[in-house]
């Protein structure tokens, strides 16, 4: 498991998740504090999580506007939330960083360059 997913594992947002399928091409995330993807301040608030190729597309829902495409490389180890999809966050400064998500019980992703 990498360092980056070890230090995010303890703030796993598996909780947040309202997709619950073994396999998720489609996560929606309801995410209770703002957070930055790849130097993006994004709001708190409910967001849809879309694969597209080898690339994310995270956005907003229900009124929030934001996206953002991000990059993404496999992550070792196993889900923090066993076979359901997971949205790993990782401390930034005084915030926090989307990290990782995690589609089913062994189909995690790190996001690249975070």
């Amino acid at each position: 498991m990498s360092s980056i997913m070890k230090k995010a594992g303890l703030l796993a947002a598996a909780f947040l998740v309202v997709g619950s399928t073994a396999r998720a091409d489609v996560v929606e995330v309801r995410v209770p504090f703002s957070f930055v993807v790849r130097g993006q301040m994004l709001p708190a608030g409910e967001y849809r999580i879309e694969r597209e190729g080898s690339a994310m597309l995270l956005r907003g829902e229900k009124g929030n506007n934001a996206a953002v495409f991000f990059s993404m490389i496999p992550a070792a180890g196993h889900d923090p939330a066993g076979e359901k999809p997971a949205v790993i966050f990782a401390p930034y400064e005084k915030m926090h960083r989307l990290a990782g998500i995690w589609e089913s019980g062994t189909e995690g992703y790190e996001i690249r360059g975070s």
